[in-house]
């Protein structure tokens, strides 16, 4: 029985050293300490020996398991280690090494146009305002002298909302009411500009679009103090020297002609000089070297009335353009539709 007890001893203490991984190391714990293991089978051979003989075996394999079970015990230890050790072996990453640069998104050509046109209206000392998109009839119509008969309430160019209240709604047709909500809480002398999407009922095609991006620019003082007189003289100086910085041309010219707005008296047109072809005529500018921009006048005395002011007391200007119609000639992009394209390939453009 003691030599049995030394055999176990020896073959299990060589079994283990032998073993490289944890299969093996289970399948030697199950061979030697396992409930059919050698050392089971002897323990259970015990009760065969004489009685003073079966305590001293006894006390010999019962220390032979606590022997073996710790042996067992570090061995899996160094087994779970060196496995973790290779694992990270396998997964360690030199964090020294350049890492793989990563595609970057690219800014919406419209986006940058935006924040060109509010930078350079900021250095001439406007602020950016901004409005709903949402609005109600009387901010988008009826505090802008719009006639109730204009063809521009008719759905051929408005995009109406079902309200339950009695007040009716609309998707915004341009961002001037945003000045009518400005002016009926601040008082003059200010200059804003109020940037945003409007929405119109049109076709599209490569020049329209239902929905685009207008910026509407306003600069109201009070007549009397330094500064409050303002003129067409100070809106075509403020509109010539914003076009020259927006397209970097010094030599760019700027041109006013009579038209017609229901919300300023007078109105006019403002064109620039072509800049495809510098002012000479080009297919572009139909020959005549000069592209029309933007509309425009001094705010009408109804709409001063409608924001709460006295119009003898007050005088300003309004006008308002596409953001989209700049980019594309800033741009050279022949289709307005592909700013919403969602194409890859013009974006990355930019």
């Amino acid at each position: 029985m003691l030599d049995e007890i030394k055999k176990i001893e020896q073959s299990a203490k060589e079994a283990l050293k032998n073993t490289q991984n944890l299969d093996d190391f289970e399948r030697v714990r199950i061979e030697f300490l396992g409930r059919k293991g050698a050392l089971s089978l002897l323990l259970r051979a015990l009760k065969d020996l004489p009685e003073h003989e079966r305590r001293t075996m006894g006390g010999l394999a019962n220390r032979l398991r606590h022997d073996l079970e710790e042996l067992f015990f570090e061995k899996e230890k160094i087994l779970k280690h060196s496995i973790i050790e290779d694992s990270l072996k396998k997964e360690w990453i030199d964090i020294t090494r350049p890492g793989i640069r990563r595609a970057r998104g690219h800014q919406h050509p419209l986006s940058i146009i935006r924040g060109e046109i509010e930078d350079i209206f900021q250095q001439l000392g406007f602020s950016t305002i901004e409005g709903p998109e949402v609005e109600e009839e009387f901010y988008n119509f009826d505090a802008l002298n719009v006639p109730k008969n204009h063809p521009a309430r008719d759905l051929q160019d408005t995009f109406w909302i079902k309200s339950p209240s009695s007040k009716r709604i609309l998707l915004r047709t341009h961002t001037s009411p945003v000045q009518i909500r400005y002016m009926r809480t601040h008082n003059p002398p200010f200059r804003i500009i109020a940037p945003g999407r409007v929405f119109r009922h049109e076709a599209t095609d490569a020049s329209h679009e239902f929905q685009f991006y207008q910026i509407e620019g306003l600069m109201v003082g009070r007549r009397g103090e330094a500064g409050g007189e303002i003129s067409v003289a100070n809106f075509k100086g403020i509109m010539a020297e914003f076009f020259r910085r927006f397209f970097k041309s010094h030599d760019l010219k700027v041109q006013l002609r009579p038209a017609y707005f229901p919300f300023v008296e007078p109105g006019f047109e403002m064109y620039i000089s072509c800049r495809a072809c510098n002012g000479k005529g080009c297919s572009i500018c139909k020959r005549s070297g000069w592209i029309e921009i933007l509309g425009a006048g001094m705010v009408h005395q109804n709409v001063f009335k409608a924001s709460g002011y006295n119009p003898t007391e007050v005088r300003g200007f309004a006008f308002g353009m596409a953001i989209d119609r700049l980019a594309m000639m800033k741009y050279k992009i022949p289709d307005i539709r592909l700013f919403h394209s969602g194409d890859m390939r013009f974006l990355k453009q930019f």
